[in-house]
């Protein structure tokens, strides 16, 4: 991996335990785990998610690209943020 890449998944990781985790009584995840089966992220999360990677990465993310491929897992979410930023 890259420092990029490294970087941005630090950067995802603190943001989904901190803001989104935590809040629901999760303390541990992997960054392969599907945090819409481990009830990490619901409705209103992944807008929270959303609004924060636009915001951190200068992105804009599409309403169709809101799927559950790009966003099950940390590591998801960070390929497709790495894949979408501004070069």
């Amino acid at each position: 991996m890259t420092q990029q890449t490294d970087a941005a998944g630090d950067q995802i990781r603190e943001f989904v335990v901190e803001k989104l985790a935590q809040s629901k009584g999760i303390t541990v995840t992997s960054d392969s785990d599907s945090l819409t089966e481990k009830g990490i992220i619901d409705s209103l999360g992944i807008f929270r998610l959303v609004a924060f990677l636009e915001e951190t990465f200068h992105l804009s993310i599409a309403d169709e690209d809101i799927t559950h491929e790009n966003f099950r897992s940390i590591d998801a979410i960070r390929d497709y943020v790495v894949n979408h930023s501004p070069k």
